[in-house]
């Protein structure tokens, strides 16, 4: 029987092949069950442009696993792209479900100027 996580990575693993053959800058979010994180890494996938989570001391005060947070993240790590200069990029959600903290970063993000 495979579990949660091996067919998670599967997934994430299909995504950024794809992800890499297209040759984009992408976002890639990961979560845990206290804290969300994201990346704005570039195409040659060897360099962080920018990154944003809850550990920041921006975002370390408040709850750090609900949508709201999400969001923050979101906003935050999308200023900091643009402010490196990268609008446009692929969203790579790391095999999680498109629902919940991740729909929230993701639309926070879009609000902040990315485009994917």
């Amino acid at each position: 029987m495979i579990s949660k996580k091996v067919s998670r990575v599967r997934r994430a693993r299909r995504t950024r092949m794809k992800i890499r053959e297209l040759g984009e800058v992408r976002l890639c979010v990961n979560r845990s069950s206290k804290h969300i994180y994201a990346q704005i890494i570039s195409a040659d996938g060897g360099t962080v442009v920018a990154q944003a989570s809850t550990l920041d001391k921006d975002l370390r005060g408040d709850a750090t696993s609900n949508i709201e947070a999400a969001k923050k993240v979101g906003l935050l790590v999308a200023s900091r792209a643009t402010a490196a200069g990268v609008t446009k990029v692929a969203f790579d959600r790391s095999g999680f479900q498109y629902h919940g903290r991740i729909k929230a970063l993701a639309d926070a993000a879009r609000e902040g100027g990315l485009e994917f």
